[in-house]
C-alpha cells in the first residue's frame, strides 16, 4: 500500500511511538520494584484463569453498586480490545496491501460487523461518560478533568476516523464492504460512488494516514494517563489478594529498621502498583463511610496523591534515596486522613482492580505510632490500659471473670479436654451490653449440651484494635501471650461473639507463628489448626442439627446490620439470616447498605476508642438507615456495632428501636 519511502516513514513512526510509550513505562515499573517484597505469584495457573475471567467478561466492573455504568464500560473495553485489533490489521496494511488479519473468509465477515457495531457502542460508551463527567458531575468523577477530556476525544476521533477510512476503502476496494454497513451506510449519504477515481483514491490514503496517526498518538499518550490502568490494572487483577481483605499482615520487628510506611518505598510493590492500576472511577470514595460523613479522608485521593506523589519523586524512589525523599506525611497525606479510616473495606470490596487501600493506611498509622509517637491524643490511655491490664478499659485482670458469678461456667484451666473455648473478648468480659450477650451464648451452650471452657483471668484482648491503630508492637506481644495459652491448653476450638477477635484469631495469628521464636513446628501445625467459630455459625449449627429447638416465634418486624469484619471481610452473611428466618418464618427486613455492602457502624480500625469529632457521626447515618427501615427489632453480631447503633438510636430518640445480639434474640426463643 506504502511507497518504499512511505514504509521507511511510517517505521520511524512507529519506532518513535514506541519509545514515546516504553520509556514512561520503564519508569513505572521501575517505581514499582522500589517497593518491598511482597510474594503474590502462588497458584500461577488459578491467577491467570481467575484474572482471564474476571477482565475478559468484565466482573471487574459489572458490579451491582453502579451496573449502569459498569455496562458502558463494557462497551467501551470490548470496542477497545476491537479496534486495537484493527489497529494491529492498519499498521500491517501499511506493508502489505489488502492485508486482513482474518484473511476474507467467514470470520472475517463477521469482523467486519463487530467493528461497525462496537463503533456504534463505544461513542454510545463516551457520551454517557462525557455527560456524567462535564454536565452531571459527582463527587466521585471530580479528578484530572483535561485527563478524562483527551481521552474521550482521543476516543471519538479514532472511532471518527476509521469510519471515513472505512467508507473511502470500500469505495477504493468495490465489493470489500462485507458486513461493513457504517461505511456502506456514510459512503451513500457523502455520494462517494460520484467521486472522481483520483478524488476516492486521495481521500483513501489520507483516511489511512489520518488513523493510524492519531492510534499512534493515543498510544503514545496512555502512560501518561488514567488509561494506562488498561495494563496496569489487569496485571494488579492478576496478583489481587488471594487472602481474606478482613488480614494485615505483621512486621517481622525484629528484622526491619523501619516500622511502616514513612516513605514511599516502604510500601510492597503491589502497594506502588495500585497506584498506576487505578481508573478514578470513585466507587471506592462513594461507598467510604469517612467521607460519606464529611470526613477528610478518601480512598480514591489516598491512591491519586500517592500516584502523583510517586512521579515528582520517581528519581529518589528508584534509588531508594531515603534522604532526599519526604515523609509521607509531609504533604502527601493528613492526619485526619489516616485516623479517620474504620478499616470497613468497603472501598477495597468495590474496586474493579483490586486496589488495597487500608493495609496503606495502617501501614502510615505503624510509621506514626512506632516510629514518631504520634497519634490521636486519647490513645495514650487506651494503649497505656492495653500495656497494663490487657483491655481497652483498663480494669483489672481479677475482673475479668466477674460477669460468670453464678453461672454454669467452667474454666478451662479445671476442664482442659473440653472441647470448646469460649472466647469472652473485652467487650464480653467488661462491657455492661457485652456481657449481656456473653450470658446469652453461654445460656445457648449450656441448654445444647455444648461443653465449653473459658480462660477467665488468663485471657488477654486478641490485640484487633491494637493492630490497626498502628501499634503492631502491642498487637505482637498481646497475640504472644494468647497463643502461648492457647498452646498450654492445646486448644482445638474456638468459640469467639465479635466478629473482630474471629478475624484476628483465623486470619492473623496463624500468619504469625513464624515470627514467633519459642514455638517449635510441631507447636505451629498445632496452633494452625485451630478451628475459629463465630457465635453466629456456631448457632446456625446448633439449630440446623437439632440441638437447639425454638419455642417462641418473633412477630415484630426485624431487620439486621451485617457487621463489616463478618460479612464483608469474612463473608458470613448467609449464616445470620437464616437464624433470623427460622426466628420469623419470614425474610427480614433488609436495610439499604446490607450483606456484603453494609454500612460501618463507625467503630472498626480502633475507632471505638477516638473521639469522632470531624463530619457526622457514622452511626447516625446507619441509624437513619435503620430508622428508615421501619424495624423494631435490630439483631446484630457484634458487641462493638450493638453498641454504636444503641448510642445512634439515643442520639436520634429512638429507643424504642431494640438493638439486640443473634444470641440474645436465639437465647429468648428457646
Amino acid at each position: 500500500m506504502l511507497s518504499f519511502t512511505g514504509k521507511i516513514v511510517f517505521g520511524l513512526v512507529l519506532l518513535l511511538t514506541f519509545t514515546a510509550f516504553a520509556v514512561p513505562v520503564y519508569y513505572r515499573i521501575r517505581i514499582v520494584i522500589a517497593g518491598l517484597p511482597n510474594k503474590r505469584f502462588n497458584n500461577p495457573f488459578r491467577r491467570i484463569w481467575n484474572s482471564l475471567s474476571k477482565i475478559l467478561l468484565q466482573r471487574c466492573t459489572l458490579k451491582n453498586e453502579r451496573a449502569f455504568t459498569g455496562l458502558m464500560h463494557v462497551f467501551i473495553f470490548y470496542s477497545a480490545l476491537t479496534f486495537d485489533t484493527m489497529s494491529v490489521n492498519h499498521i500491517l496494511e501499511g506493508f502489505f496491501p489488502r492485508f486482513h488479519l482474518f484473511g476474507h473468509g467467514g470470520f472475517s465477515l463477521f469482523f467486519s460487523l463487530v467493528v461497525d457495531v462496537m463503533a456504534i457502542l463505544v461513542l454510545t460508551g463516551i457520551a454517557f461518560f462525557a455527560i456524567r463527567r462535564f454536565i452531571i458531575r459527582p463527587k466521585a468523577y471530580q479528578t484530572t478533568p483535561m485527563d478524562s477530556f483527551i481521552i474521550y476525544f482521543l476516543i471519538t476521533v479514532v472511532t471518527l476516523s476509521y469510519l471515513y477510512f472505512e467508507i473511502f476503502s470500500i469505495a477504493f476496494n468495490p465489493g470489500t464492504e462485507r458486513l461493513s454497513f457504517l461505511g456502506v451506510f456514510f459512503g451513500n449519504i457523502l455520494n462517494v460512488s460520484g467521486m472522481t477515481a483520483s478524488a476516492v483514491h486521495t481521500h483513501f490514503y489520507v483516511a489511512w494516514w489520518l488513523h493510524i496517526l492519531i492510534v499512534l498518538g493515543f498510544i503514545s499518550y496512555v502512560p501518561h494517563s488514567k488509561y494506562f490502568h488498561m495494563f496496569a490494572g489487569s496485571f494488579n487483577v492478576l496478583v489481587r489478594n488471594e487472602r481474606p481483605h478482613g488480614e494485615l499482615c505483621s512486621l517481622d520487628l525484629e528484622n526491619i529498621e523501619v516500622f511502616g510506611a514513612e516513605k514511599a518505598f516502604d510500601f510492597t510493590w503491589k502497594d506502588l502498583l495500585d497506584e498506576f492500576a487505578c481508573m478514578e472511577c470513585g466507587r471506592c470514595q462513594d461507598v467510604c463511610p469517612a467521607f460519606s460523613t464529611e470526613k477528610p479522608l478518601s480512598p480514591k485521593m489516598i491512591i491519586f496523591n500517592l500516584k502523583h506523589h510517586l512521579l515528582e519523586n520517581k528519581k529518589a524512589i528508584i534509588k531508594k534515596d531515603r534522604d532526599n525523599l519526604n515523609n509521607l506525611m509531609d504533604g502527601v497525606f493528613t492526619e485526619d486522613e489516616i485516623w479517620t479510616c474504620t478499616t470497613c473495606g468497603a472501598c477495597m470490596h468495590v474496586c474493579p482492580v483490586e486496589i488495597e487501600h487500608v493495609s496503606k493506611i495502617v501501614s502510615m498509622r505503624q510509621s506514626q505510632v512506632l516510629m514518631e509517637s504520634k497519634f490521636p491524643k486519647e490513645l495514650n490511655a487506651f494503649f497505656r490500659n492495653m500495656e497494663t491490664n490487657s483491655n481497652p478499659w483498663g480494669i483489672g485482670f481479677a475482673d475479668r471473670a466477674n460477669w460468670a458469678e453464678g453461672l454454669d461456667v467452667k474454666m478451662l484451666t479445671d476442664v482442659p479436654d473440653t472441647e470448646y473455648l469460649l472466647w469472652i473478648g473485652c467487650a464480653g468480659a467488661f462491657d455492661e451490653q457485652g456481657q449481656k450477650i456473653t450470658k446469652a451464648m453461654v445460656s445457648i451452650l449450656n441448654k445444647a449440651g455444648i461443653k465449653f471452657g473459658i480462660l477467665g483471668t488468663e485471657e488477654k484482648c486478641c490485640g484487633d484494635s491494637a493492630k490497626r491503630l498502628g501499634n503492631e508492637y502491642l498487637f505482637q506481644i498481646l497475640a504472644g501471650d494468647n497463643i502461648e495459652t492457647f498452646k498450654k491448653y492445646n486448644v482445638k476450638k474456638i468459640i469467639v461473639t465479635c466478629p473482630h477477635g474471629y478475624n484476628t484469631f483465623k486470619n492473623e495469628y496463624p500468619k504469625l507463628l513464624d515470627l514467633l521464636p519459642k514455638l517449635s513446628d510441631e507447636d505451629k501445625v498445632s496452633l494452625q489448626n485451630i478451628e475459629v467459630f463465630h457465635h453466629v455459625q456456631f448457632i446456625q449449627h446448633l439449630l440446623e442439627t437439632g440441638a437447639l429447638t425454638l419455642k417462641d416465634r418473633i412477630i415484630k418486624e426485624l431487620t439486621y446490620h451485617d457487621s463489616c469484619y463478618l460479612g464483608r471481610h469474612n463473608s458470613i452473611i448467609k449464616e445470620p439470616r437464616d437464624i433470623l428466618l427460622k426466628l420469623t418464618g419470614k425474610k427480614i427486613i433488609e436495610l439499604d447498605n446490607n450483606k456484603e455492602h453494609s454500612f460501618c457502624c463507625g467503630a472498626g480500625g480502633g475507632l471505638m476508642w477516638t473521639e469522632e469529632n470531624l463530619g457526622t457521626r457514622i452511626n447516625h447515618k446507619r441509624t437513619d438507615e435503620v430508622i428508615k427501615s421501619g424495624a423494631e427489632i435490630i439483631a446484630t453480631s457484634c458487641p462493638f456495632c450493638q453498641t454504636m447503633l444503641q448510642d445512634g438510636l439515643k442520639d436520634k430518640e429512638r429507643e424504642t428501636i431494640k438493638v439486640e445480639d443473634i444470641a440474645q434474640v436465639v437465647d429468648k426463643a428457646i
